[in-house]
């Protein structure tokens, strides 16, 4: 990816079907390419490591057991009848697809307690369409999700200066790839990016950026639609699938149905 697809961009931009606004407060890339994509070999460079002391490394570690005693200490033995039943399985009503940004976790931007959501975080929150060859992790995810759990609704959630969104928008035919992974997985939401520089050619690239933030939620929202068992779900009205997009600039949450 190159320096600038590190940099941010955001804008406020109205969902495209009914939405909600709920004020809230926290918010990066991605290609174009062809649907006839044909893989290419990665230039690798060796990885820079930048000289992290010893006792740094330790500190860091020690702030997840320092993080984890807090946890125990204020939270999970103070509230023994929240967690006991928990030991026994779960029960979420919904289920989550959210970026890894650090800065988005859904459980603290949305007040969601242990047991209530089931969680995939990756890259740009994208949902592939259904194969049984190609993303097992996701559709095994929203198998279980759907019928060994019985969640009731299924949200996708955008955000703000997606760093996966403008790798998305940024990406040109033909390129080679930068990542091995990266680039290959938010082609995922190539007809949001086609549909976006068609209708927003005038915008900038940030504001296209916004735009294309919501507009790939749209297109995850119709990939789940290609899981039968997803699709047997809404049908049946036991299945709700919800969009929503956090932006942490201006401390705002849309959520909307197609």
């Amino acid at each position: 990816m190159s320096t600038a697809a590190a940099n941010w961009c955001y804008a406020t931009v109205a969902p495209r079907a009914r939405s909600s606004t709920i004020s809230a407060s926290l918010g990066t890339p991605a290609p174009s390419s062809s649907s006839s994509f044909s893989p290419k070999l990665i230039r690798n460079a060796p990885v820079q490591a930048a000289s992290v002391s010893p006792a740094l490394m330790d500190a860091a570690v020690e702030r997840l057991k320092t993080g984890f005693e807090k946890f125990k200490t204020d939270v999970y033995d103070k509230k023994p009848d929240f967690f006991e039943p928990l030991k026994a399985g779960q029960a979420p009503k919904y289920m989550v697809f959210a970026c890894a940004d650090s800065r988005v976790c859904p459980s603290v931007t949305l007040g969601l307690e242990p047991g209530e959501a089931f969680t995939v975080r990756n890259i740009a929150n994208m949902v592939p369409s259904y194969c049984k060859n190609k993303y097992a992790g996701v559709g095994s995810a929203i198998e279980y999700a759907v019928c060994a759990l019985k969640v009731e609704v299924i949200v996708v959630i955008g955000h703000s200066r997606c760093g996966g969104i403008k790798a998305l928008l940024s990406l040109k035919d033909g390129a080679d790839d930068s990542f091995h992974f990266v680039e290959d997985w938010v082609r995922i939401g190539f007809p949001a990016k086609k549909k976006v520089q068609k209708e927003c050619s005038s915008l900038s690239f940030d504001d296209q950026c916004a735009v294309l933030e919501k507009e790939a939620v749209n297109v995850s929202l119709e990939n789940l639609k290609t899981y039968p068992f997803v699709k047997e779900g809404v049908a049946a009205g036991t299945l709700k699938l919800v969009g929503g997009h956090y932006d942490f600039v201006s401390g705002k949450f849309d959520t909307w149905e197609l």
